[in-house]
């Protein structure tokens, strides 16, 4: 056998016997009483509990606080995004004037885009529809 197996069934017959008598002590009915070092130990026991405590509700004021910021954060960025694109798209249309209303009329759209596309609005429609009966804008 190899040194370290050998030190491992050492150490657990080590503990096993250590488990043993204390287990022998408890069966006859002796039970060792633990007196604490210091007077004020079972203070410091209500002391970690309350801090314990207060870390909980810190913690949970954190999540509260972190996913607050990150909501409104994102509301944020999606409303300014919608104000870029708005601009951006107004520029588009100035610089190009005419000629983009020219293609547009030009090229004529398939029958199968168009279903989609009245399909989308009327989802889209609906969608709005319950968001204001709900209250979630």
């Amino acid at each position: 056998m190899s040194l370290p197996l050998i030190f491992f069934f050492l150490s657990l017959i080590g503990i096993i016997g250590m488990i043993s008598r204390k287990l022998i002590l408890v069966r006859n009915g002796q039970t060792v009483n633990i007196r604490h070092p210091h007077p004020f130990v079972p203070d410091l026991v209500k002391i970690k509990y309350f801090i314990f405590k207060g870390i909980k509700r810190v913690g949970y004021a954190v999540v509260f606080l972190t996913l607050r910021f990150f909501i409104k954060f994102s509301n944020f960025i999606k409303n300014r995004g919608k104000i870029l694109t708005r601009e951006l798209k107004e520029k588009f249309k100035r610089n190009n004037g005419n000629l983009l209303d020219e293609t547009m009329q030009k090229k004529e759209v398939s029958r199968y885009l168009k279903v989609i596309s009245e399909y989308r609005s009327k989802i889209r429609t609906i969608k709005h529809k319950i968001k204001e009966e709900e209250g979630i804008e």
